[in-house]
């Protein structure tokens, strides 16, 4: 897991913090964003595998955000997380190319297993590109 960067978008800030601690202690390279707009701005500045995503958040949210970063960066696995499962909205994130989603709060195994299946899948996607 080690060298994993991941970007936790939720406008739970406490949630966010206690979550990135616990994926650092985990070996994970953790930055955190409350909302799309400085989410984007650290996908511009900071280099990302994985993006974890709530689905509810105010302005723009999760799955708006999740067409954005797909279109500019598609190679970056996204990993949706929410509270109340729509299956329309689950659905619809997995056609818009969202790796997979988990129930908040996720637990950190199961959260740390799809963030390292998630990465893979990235390398996977990079190595069969070719230069």
């Amino acid at each position: 897991m080690k060298g994993i960067r991941v970007l936790l978008v939720d406008d739970e800030i406490d949630y966010s913090l206690i979550l990135a601690r616990r994926l650092e202690k985990r070996g994970l390279s953790v930055s955190t964003a409350p909302g799309g707009c400085e989410a984007m701005t650290t996908l511009e500045g900071e280099k990302i595998d994985v993006v974890l995503l709530d689905i509810k958040m105010p302005g723009r949210d999760g799955v708006q955000l999740l067409g954005e970063i797909k279109r500019l960066y598609p190679h970056i696995e996204v990993v949706m997380l929410t509270a109340h499962i729509n299956p329309d909205i689950v659905i619809s994130s997995l056609a818009m190319g969202a790796f997979d989603y988990l129930l908040k709060p996720a637990d950190v195994d199961e959260l740390v297993s799809k963030i390292g299946d998630a990465n893979q899948r990235k390398m996977k996607d990079s190595d069969s590109k070719g230069c």
